[in-house]
């Protein structure tokens, strides 16, 4: 059996599309722009590609840009200056600090001084804490774009077993909330699990989001689960640079009944879902309801 690929670029183009299009809408019917603004402290080179590309997606889709870009040597209250004033922006929906954030930034106080409704990482603990009973709130992008992929293949996912192999804040936590929210049976697993060949192996969903490269192989997969592959781990292989998944996609793909490719899985959706966020947010922001099939 070889497994089917699952298309997050072809997936991600057609969420855009559809954002572009409620973007259209509220333009002619409201009178309304979405507004995505990005805050990017210092000089990270993937930090910049990625704020670029963000920048791109967002101006694509018809929605307002608005980029900050401050030195590393920004002091704190600057920074949460500036939040304040995006805050209270009423052109601004969305609001995304950059992560890393230079080592003399507290990372935890910056996110939570974001308005909630406006925080379209998801990251902020009103956020977090509203997922987790199951409450409307934003959602972070790279879970719900596994969500949406996963959606799109199964239907319905309630009564699946699935199994989240990771216990970030960022990925496995929001992720395993997600799939509770849909009547999945989970299992949030990590580096301390004993056995975890055995408790991989009776998932009819495996979400890997450990950041170790290749660290699951295909004979830890349920004969046709569907793989979900977060990781994107840079490695040299034969003198050259490679991008790979944390599960060994040879050995899984000939085992699973779907997995996504790393690159080209779920990669795209972050950037897809953080539009889609930002859509969600406007939306709300002026009491309308958010359109189906772009939130959890």
């Amino acid at each position: 059996m070889t497994a089917v690929v699952i298309d997050g670029k072809a997936f991600a183009a057609n969420v855009r599309a559809r954002v572009a299009a409620h973007v259209a809408k509220l333009k002619e019917e409201r009178n309304l722009v979405p507004g995505l603004a990005v805050v990017l402290v210092g000089e990270d080179p993937a930090s910049q590609v990625y704020v670029r590309n963000k920048g791109e997606q967002t101006h694509a889709a018809g929605m307002g840009s608005f980029e900050h870009r401050l030195s590393s040597d920004t002091a704190e209250a600057n920074l949460l200056a500036l939040i304040a004033r995006l805050n209270a922006d009423p052109s601004v929906h969305g609001i995304l600090v950059q992560l890393p954030l230079p080592p003399h930034l507290n990372a935890e106080l910056v996110i939570n001084a974001i308005d909630p409704a406006k925080d379209v990482d998801g990251f902020h603990i009103s956020n977090v804490g509203l997922l987790g009973t199951g409450q409307k709130s934003m959602v972070p992008c790279t879970p719900l774009g596994c969500l949406m992929l996963l959606r799109d293949r199964h239907g319905s996912l309630a009564g699946k077993e699935a199994v989240v192999v990771g216990r970030s804040n960022i990925v496995g936590k929001p992720m395993a909330q997600l799939l509770l929210g849909d009547s999945c049976t989970v299992t949030i697993a990590h580096s301390r699990t004993k056995d975890l060949a055995e408790v991989c192996r009776r998932a009819d969903i495996l979400v890997a989001a450990v950041g170790r490269p290749e660290m699951i192989p295909g004979d830890w997969v349920k004969p046709g689960a569907t793989v979900i592959d977060v990781g994107i781990n840079r490695i040299e292989r034969d003198g050259k640079g490679k991008l790979v998944g944390d599960v060994h996609y040879t050995s899984a793909a000939a085992v699973a009944g779907a997995i996504t490719p790393v690159p080209g899985g779920v990669g795209p959706m972050t950037i897809a879902c953080l539009l889609a966020n930002t859509l969600t947010a406007c939306y709300r922001a002026n009491g309308l309801a958010a359109p189906d099939g772009l939130t959890a």
